[in-house]
């Protein structure tokens, strides 16, 4: 273990960061913390995707699933620690703010097919396979005590039911549905609500938390026979893939293991044994399945060890061991 985060710790500076904060536990005020911070900043690509989200929300919608999508971008940089006080995300949280909701949840960019029951037409509305993972990043941007932010996950939560969330679009959106039955849970809209209410102190330990809890692993329990929305978890599920961006094992795993009730869970534990099987000999994880947008990132390739990936898969598994 010691080589590995001695390996981490000569990555990237976002691996060097998060491995600092979340292996070593060594606070922000730390000196190496705040200078692999400073790094992180400076780095082209960081500062890229900072300077491209200034243009937020970007393209309008064509698929949740793309990776290059903006709000996909903007919780991969809240992810790696980027806050308020970081140059550029004041200015991108302030677009995404101005874009909300009478419902509460914030908006984007959206164009849904008059036969797939939209109006056809590029219009602000919002989903719940995207509200959350905007309301994700300004709580972990530090703006969780906003008003406007407490507001959105208010009512997002409320959306739960006792099985997860349901598929859920506003109103503008028309009878939008996805691939699934109306009383099934969205597994994809359940996994980004549990990653939310994580960040919220009244709610990461709600009846609606447990209750998403139990949604996936039940799934993952009867992964071979039930498939609500058409999401599996098979083979494609439980390949290694980062940035955690759709329903893949990592994410999941990612997820779940922040819920410490959960911790000795048998289906929790069969899940991160499976994960922890796919080291190599000396303790890195390489990606088995990758998103093209992200391909200049060293998660974004399967040759070999990634550090990023790497990191995060230790973080889930040092979480419950």
């Amino acid at each position: 273990m010691d080589k590995v985060v001695e390996w981490l710790l000569s990555g990237e500076p976002w691996v060097e960061y998060i491995t600092r904060l979340d292996l070593l536990h060594q606070p922000e005020t730390d000196g190496e913390v705040a200078a692999a911070k400073a790094k992180m900043i400076a780095h082209p690509k960081v500062a890229g995707l900072v300077a491209e989200l200034q243009d937020w929300p970007g393209k309008v919608i064509s698929s949740h699933k793309s990776a290059g999508q903006p709000f996909h971008k903007l919780a991969f940089l809240a992810g790696i620690g980027l806050t308020q006080n970081d140059p550029g995300i004041s200015e991108i949280s302030a677009k995404v703010l101005s874009h909300q909701s009478a419902e509460g949840p914030f908006t984007l960019s959206t164009n849904v097919p008059v036969h797939f029951g939209g109006s056809g037409k590029d219009e602000w509305a919002w989903a719940l396979c995207d509200a959350p993972t905007l309301v994700y990043a300004l709580a972990k941007f530090g703006l969780a005590q906003d008003v406007r932010v407490e507001k959105a996950v208010g009512y997002l939560a409320g959306l739960a039911r006792s099985n997860g969330w349901p598929c859920v679009v506003s109103k503008e959106l028309g009878k939008f549905r996805g691939p699934g039955r109306k009383d099934d849970p969205c597994p994809y809209a359940t996994l980004i609500m549990l990653k939310v209410l994580q960040q919220f102190p009244k709610w990461k330990d709600s009846k609606e938390a447990h209750w998403g809890a139990e949604s996936l692993l039940d799934l993952w329990s009867r992964s071979r026979i039930v498939h609500p929305y058409m999401f599996y978890m098979g083979t494609d599920f439980r390949k290694l893939k980062s940035p955690n961006i759709w329903y893949d094992i990592l994410h999941v795993l990612d997820v779940l293991t922040k819920f410490p009730w959960l911790k000795s869970d048998p289906r929790l534990q069969e899940m991160a044994q499976l994960v922890a099987a796919k080291a190599d000999g000396d303790g890195r994880y390489t990606a088995e399945s990758v998103w093209q947008a992200w391909g200049e990132w060293d998660f974004g390739q399967k040759k070999q060890p990634s550090q990023w990936l790497t990191l995060l898969t230790l973080r889930a598994l040092k979480r419950i061991a």
